[in-house]
């Protein structure tokens, strides 16, 4: 080596930590490089990789959709997921986990959707489980799918009213595309008989449209905030708790990924969200929930990954 010439090869830390990435040591290396194609191929490939993940919140939830898809427990890292392949018109079996949250609300679903993410990092999230009808044409007992999400609960409190700001969420259009398929198929609203663990049968109608969600627990029709979801969108067919959060939490994850994360909502609807509402139809508008999931799943899987 001429003296004042430095020749440098390997790499050296001196403490903290050291990332290499698409880099080659040494005389004759080379470097490879792994596409975002490859990448998602590899990950694809992954075992624990799952096609839809679902979300439950209350147990009678939970417990229909492990009984209509015919899942299995299993416990990592201290938390439950239910797993499973369900057997489908086409060329292979959906690949579905679900987790409960652990409690109602729009936070509790944020975290059930990270557990979703880190342990099966599914290609979509379905949010199953029950709601409250808001709308005219909606029954007990009926199911809505639900792409959009108004979320309500933002809002401003002035001395003489409250200013209500809300917020809508729309799932990647090819979940939007998946949810026509269906409908064009079977109708709207769908129908189609549908029997319970205890042999009893009904046809439930199932729509298409839009939901509001917030952490208010509605027992008024004539509350101000059904008041303000029908002027803010007249098709709003029902409530629940947690979609805002699950809406915004896929929202904000596309932003670091390489993909757009589709999620959508099934809610079965087991009150009028009236003074009169009771626990009274949560298991029937669960297991009609459920069902409708098991029906869909066919054409989810067709939403681009």
């Amino acid at each position: 080596m001429q003296p004042g010439k430095v020749h440098n090869e390997g790499v050296a830390t001196f403490g903290g930590s050291t990332q290499i990435r698409q880099s080659a040591v040494g005389r004759g290396a080379t470097v490879n490089q792994v596409t975002g194609t490859d990448q998602r191929a590899e990950q694809d490939d992954h075992p624990s990789r799952a096609d839809v993940g679902i979300i439950t919140i209350l147990s009678v939830e939970a417990n229909a959709v492990r009984l209509a898809l015919g899942l299995r427990r299993e416990r990592v890292e201290g938390l439950d997921f239910d797993l499973g392949e369900v057997d489908v018109p086409g060329d292979r079996p959906v690949k579905v986990v679900a987790t409960r949250t652990l409690t109602q609300g729009q936070r509790s679903a944020v975290i059930a959707f990270d557990h979703l993410r880190r342990h099966h990092d599914p290609q979509l999230v379905v949010l199953v489980g029950i709601g409250g009808g808001i709308h005219p044409k909606i029954g007990i007992g009926d199911v809505v799918v639900a792409t959009r999400v108004v979320h309500y609960d933002l809002r401003k409190e002035l001395p003489q009213h409250t200013q209500h700001r809300g917020e809508e969420k729309e799932a990647p259009a090819a979940v939007g595309h998946a949810v026509n398929s269906f409908f064009t198929e079977h109708g709207e609203p769908a129908r189609f008989s549908i029997t319970d663990p205890g042999g009893t049968s009904r046809t439930p109608r199932v729509f298409s449209g839009p939901i509001g969600s917030g952490d208010a627990v509605i027992a008024d029709r004539d509350s101000e905030i059904v008041a303000y979801l029908s002027r803010f969108n007249d098709k709003i067919l029902a409530v629940d708790m947690e979609a805002g959060g699950l809406s915004q939490a896929c929202h904000e994850q596309s932003a670091i990924s390489d993909r757009s994360q589709n999620w959508m909502v099934i809610r079965g609807i087991s009150d009028d969200a009236s003074p009169d509402k009771n626990d009274d139809y949560q298991a029937v508008a669960a297991w009609h929930a459920a069902t409708v999931l098991y029906r869909v799943l066919p054409y989810l899987i067709s939403v681009e990954k």
